[in-house]
């Protein structure tokens, strides 16, 4: 049996911690063990037999109970011959001279879980008294050959730690796969890189945006994020789940432009092995990994018309079936939703429905374009070109005046994402201590802004030329998409939108 590493245990650690609250809810003597027969949690109805407490006991080899008067030589017996035979389940009758009640027998059940993700097992172990049972069964064997009743009743006894058991087990594997399902999540997460670990701002605008995270943290209400792309709603989001109740738990995202439309509703609700070509197993889905945590709906403006209903359905009622399932599962899940588009608008032209805006406007917040907050400009360009700096093994002392001044004077239509990528393109071009830009940031502002435009045909002006000068190479290295500060599937979303079209 393979032996736990300091490692498997730090990995086992949030399985651990959600099996204490099952246990304890048991009223069966019920223990848990690692591999190496450590007991790691242990109800009160154990510890009470063994006249022990829950902190004497855990976080000590099972062996130890020989101190409480337990035969250890069988207990070796019990695992060595199971193990051996490599069973999941198995039970034997072990003597127990108890300090509470003298020479009795205890009944030892255990049945194996294994922890796949990484190759481990935990081993759930229940007692039962069985001194009692087995002094009638002789007592009534000797004097009849009746059915023994009180063997009947150590067998419906029998029956009933069975159940027990079986009704912790099915709970630890529920709750297995879900971790499982949310450390793989994470796994992907990690790969990430997020801009900065706290909103960065002091100007008026940011404050609000404060001040509606500090008001609505403490609830469980739904919230939409509003503003342009770039501006940091993801961030945003993650400030409130980091405040809330629910902060223990993973935010689950899932970005809706950047999937295709027949994969959104799998992701989501997960499926059942089969439900389509290519489902080779069942998979969770984002809500039931979030279940009793946040979800954070990215781009919920690209979400399909034909899956809107099931998640108004979700929002309403707290339930689901996967692809493939009939099954319905329910699921606490507080949603945190965020688009660029004007919803109302949307709703307008039919494109979303008009009652999942209002199940999704509850507490709006919007966060406001970085040439609103011309105050934020200085403190952001600080802690970015650090940040560049830093990863990039250079060291940036100086940020001349005019070039903050250009800076805080830009119209930034990809508002921090851009600025980041601008600064990032300056510290690669200065080789002293002074900050030197590359990018000359006042032509574009006046080309656009020479005529009296809508911000929309601003925006169209601007990916066009973009796209022009990188002879319309939308993601990659050296891409539109990069100059932009966007996600690709970001910048072809907005291009669906602006009707742009490569000639």
């Amino acid at each position: 049996m393979k032996q736990p590493t300091d490692n498997d245990t730090e990995k086992l650690r949030p399985v651990i911690e959600a099996i204490g609250s099952i246990i304890n809810s048991i009223s069966g003597p019920l223990a848990i063990m690692r591999s190496d027969y450590v007991i790691i949690k242990a109800n009160e109805t154990f510890c009470h037999i063994f006249n022990t407490t829950q902190k004497e006991i855990e976080e000590t080899s099972v062996f130890d109970l020989g101190n409480k008067g337990l035969d250890i030589n069988r207990l070796r017996e019990l695992f060595e011959r199971y193990f051996t035979k490599k069973l999941q389940s198995y039970a034997l009758d072990i003597p127990f001279n108890s300090e509470l009640g003298g020479l009795t027998t205890i009944r030892l059940s255990a049945r194996v879980v294994h922890i796949t993700d990484i190759h481990s097992q935990l081993i759930i172990l229940s007692a039962e008294d069985f001194t009692d049972i087995e002094r009638n069964d002789i007592k009534n064997h000797i004097l009849t050959k009746d059915i023994d009743l009180s063997l009947i009743a150590a067998r419906e006894n029998t029956a009933r730690m069975q159940l027990i058991s079986d009704a912790a087990f099915v709970e630890i594997q529920k709750l297995k796969e879900q971790l499982e399902a949310e450390r793989a999540y994470l796994q992907e997460e990690i790969k990430l890189e997020y801009n900065h670990k706290d909103i960065i701002g002091k100007s008026e605008a940011i404050k609000n945006v404060f001040y509606k995270i500090e008001q609505i943290t403490a609830t469980n209400t739904n919230v939409l994020i509003l503003g342009e792309t770039g501006t940091g709603k993801e961030l945003v989001a993650r400030a409130i789940h980091g405040l809330s109740l629910r902060k223990d738990r993973a935010l689950i995202k899932i970005n809706c432009a950047a999937l295709p439309s027949n994969l959104i509703e799998s992701e989501l609700f997960g499926h059942e092995k089969g439900a389509f070509t290519g489902a080779h197993s069942r998979r969770l889905g984002r809500f039931e990994v979030a279940d009793g945590a946040t979800i954070f709906l990215d781009e919920i403006g690209e979400l399909p018309l034909e899956l809107q209903p099931k998640l108004l359905n979700v929002i309403q009622s707290g339930e689901f079936e996967r692809l493939g399932s009939s099954i319905t599962i329910k699921a606490d899940v507080r949603i945190i939703a965020a688009t660029n588009r004007d919803l109302k608008e949307e709703v307008r032209k039919g494109r979303f429905r008009e009652d999942l805006w209002y199940r999704l406007n509850i507490f709006p917040i919007t966060v406001s374009p970085l040439r609103d907050r011309a105050d934020d400009i200085p403190l952001l360009v600080n802690h970015y070109t650090k940040k560049i700096a830093k990863r990039l093994g250079k060291t940036i002392e100086i940020i001349p005046i005019n070039v903050m001044q250009a800076l805080q004077q830009y119209h930034w239509p990809g508002n921090i994402r851009e600025l980041e990528n601008v600064l990032e393109r300056g510290v690669i071009n200065s080789s002293g201590p002074k900050l030197r830009l590359i990018d000359e940031l006042d032509k574009p502002f006046r080309a656009l802004t020479s005529n009296q435009q809508t911000l929309e045909a601003v925006e169209r002006a601007y990916i066009l030329q973009v796209l022009a000068q990188t002879n319309w190479k939308v993601g990659g290295k050296s891409s539109a998409a990069e100059i932009l500060g966007l996600e690709r599937s970001t910048l072809r979303a907005r291009m669906r939108k602006l009707n742009i079209q490569k000639p």
